[in-house]
């Protein structure tokens, strides 16, 4: 009898040793299978607060290592702009490298995937040889969001390409003054322009399903990426355009104008929000507590997850991180989730855990930032598919998203000039022409048509830094082989007058930049444009078209030029300049923006009640394809 007790007794345990295991190896979280929500909370509960407080951070890719992401717990990376594995790296080198960080991630006691970012600005701007698209600016003029939302798609692809899951985009600003730096980012200085063209959101992440919660955080397949609208709110309204300034507005401008476009984004599943630099009425976006929290949150009931800019919370300080402890505990209490830090990420997390262990900071608002972090990666499934693989490679510039970028750059183009009267247009040019003129410092340089945000932050001039054709090369291919196209970048009136051109096409502009670099107070065209622009037109009859990311002071150059052409920056297809020019397609694109005619009316917009500009929002002549 004894005998058959401990045996049962035995079996009893061993039977309730194997249910243990089977449970454990059947972890909640970790179940596909079960609501994102549910495994959210399942995984909560295990974590520690030094789990909690890695997953709220964000490093810069540089210096990084597995060993740190494992041992803090890191749980986001991302690239800066010109931040790379290797020059020229290619989509293999991407993804080997995201996923020695990832694996750092995984070995952790309860393997959470980190969360790979970029700057997919205008394409996947950052890897050499992706397609990079027109910026922002010029996109708005083609009020097409069937094309913005395939822009999306496209650049999903090629960001997947290199093993990211995660895009900084779309910026969804409305810019009110073009002397901002950001300005080409902005799809325009109207609001609904701007929500239009929030349908790149679904291009990106896919098409959120029927009777999906609004809010909430979507991202449908491996083919696509987590979006991210910024920046909240108001980065577009500040004073004098100057970046991350103060924006003064009533209540009624900042919900009727800056705000819009980010329910737009919330109703299309958008999965993260980026916080502004910038202030609303003297309080810090990073700590506006009544906008992010209250608003964002609460009111619009946003689920994903809030992350800050670079170095964002550090400026909530004059100077920057004068206070870092004080921005620490303002910036999260204000509902901020995930801390751009980018490099110091030891100050930053035993800040944060000192800061919740004095109660300064509850643990609920930790547990809410780091619920919206989870509930995007499960959204998006990277607890399913944490490691990058080569299955995308081919997508990374390839022929069918050149092809959509170059219709992209037709569309967005916009005739401002066409002849000295409506009976003798200039443009379509003939391809067939005994000798045909390209100047300009534009003509020839991919950097500068590319701008900002292309292979390094501030961009870079010239045609080795990826691939992609100039408007001059566009133009040689479109025109008939027996026409001359001679090239001169800043050829003198007395060249000009003896050389027997039928006409002159000359591409001038700005320079590249990005961000405060590209404040603006005066917006002249850059030197030596002026120059060429009377050289050229002077002495034969010209087309000039303008690569720029905002309308510049040029008044006093229309009545010399034949016919003028707003390009913005159309990126790395520049035959699509070329396709338009000589007919092949028409004009269609209206001006998204005021096109000024002195500084000192700026700010100057479309319904204001002073409106006096050189052309008016919505302005563009058309044509009919003559080929």
């Amino acid at each position: 009898m004894a005998k058959a007790w401990i045996a049962l007794v035995g079996l009893l345990f061993i039977c309730c040793w194997s249910s243990t295991m089977g449970a454990e190896e059947h972890v909640l979280y970790k179940d596909p299978t079960k609501p994102v929500d549910y495994r959210v909370k399942d995984l909560l509960k295990r974590m520690t607060l030094e789990e909690k407080i890695g997953q709220m951070v964000q490093l810069e890719r540089t210096n990084m290592t597995a060993e740190i992401m494992r041992k803090y717990y890191i749980g986001s990376l991302l690239s800066g702009g010109g931040s790379v594995p290797a020059d020229r790296a290619s989509p293999k080198q991407w993804v080997d490298m995201v996923n020695t960080f990832q694996k750092g991630s995984l070995s952790t006691r309860l393997g959470i995937p980190m969360i790979y970012g970029i700057d997919a600005v205008h394409g996947h701007n950052n890897v050499y040889e992706a397609t990079i698209f027109p910026h922002n600016v010029g996109l708005g003029v083609t009020r097409d969001p069937a094309l913005v939302k395939k822009i999306g798609a496209a650049t999903a692809l090629e960001v997947r390409a290199t093993g990211i899951p995660y895009a900084f985009a779309p910026c969804i600003a409305v810019c009110r003054d073009p002397r901002w730096g950001r300005c080409y980012e902005s799809y325009s200085e109207d609001h609904k322009i701007v929500q239009m063209m929030t349908e790149i959101i679904p291009g990106l992440q896919g098409d959120v399903p029927a009777n999906f919660p609004r809010g909430a955080p979507f991202v449908s397949g491996k083919d696509k990426v987590a979006a991210c609208a910024k920046h909240f709110v108001g980065d577009g309204g500040t004073v004098k355009g100057i970046n991350e300034n103060n924006t003064v507005v009533t209540h009624n401008e900042l919900y009727n104008i800056h705000m819009p476009a980010y329910l737009n984004s919330l109703d299309k599943g958008v999965a993260t929000v980026m916080v502004s630099y910038s202030s609303i009425n003297g309080i810090k976006m990073h700590a506006n507590r009544g906008l992010v929290t209250g608003f964002l949150k609460r009111k619009l009931k946003f689920r994903g997850f809030v992350i800050s800019d670079w170095e964002g919370i550090d400026r909530i300080t004059y100077p920057p991180h004068k206070n870092y402890s004080y921005s620490i505990l303002e910036s999260v209490n204000a509902g901020v989730d995930m801390v751009m830090v980018p490099y110091n990420y030891t100050e930053f997390i035993n800040g944060l855990t000192d800061l919740v262990n004095k109660k300064a900071i509850r643990i609920q608002r930790i547990d809410d930032a780091v619920k919206r972090i989870l509930r995007v990666k499960f959204a998006m499934g990277l607890f399913e598919n944490p490691l990058a693989d080569y299955s995308f490679a081919d997508k990374l510039g390839s022929k069918e998203h050149r092809e959509l970028a170059r219709e992209a750059v037709r569309k967005s183009l916009v005739l401002l000039k066409n002849g000295k009267s409506a009976k003798s247009p200039v443009v379509p040019l003939p391809k067939k022409a005994s000798k045909i003129l390209v100047a300009g410092t534009h003509a020839d340089n991919l950097g500068y048509q590319c701008g900002g945000w292309t292979i390094k932050w501030q961009g870079q001039e010239g045609n080795n830094l990826t691939a992609g054709t100039t408007i001059l090369k566009g133009i040689q291919a479109a025109v008939d082989p027996s026409t001359k196209v001679v090239f001169r970048e800043n050829p003198n009136p007395k060249y000009v007058k003896s050389q027997g051109f039928s006409h002159a096409i000359v591409v001038v502009g700005e320079p590249p930049y990005a961000e405060t670099a590209g404040d603006n107070l005066n917006l002249t065209l850059p030197n030596p444009g002026p120059g060429i622009i009377n050289n050229v037109c002077g002495a034969v009859k010209c087309v000039v078209v303008i690569v720029s990311g905002r309308p510049l002071v040029i008044e006093s150059y229309v009545p010399k030029i034949d016919a003028l052409v707003a390009a913005w920056l159309p990126g790395s297809e520049g035959q699509g300049v070329a396709d338009v020019l000589f007919g092949d397609y028409g004009f269609t694109g209206k001006l998204a923006r005021t096109w000024f005619k002195r500084v000192d009316q700026l700010p100057m917009n479309v319904g204001d009640k002073h409106y006096d500009p050189l052309f008016p929002f919505g302005f563009g002549l058309e044509t009919k394809p003559s080929n």
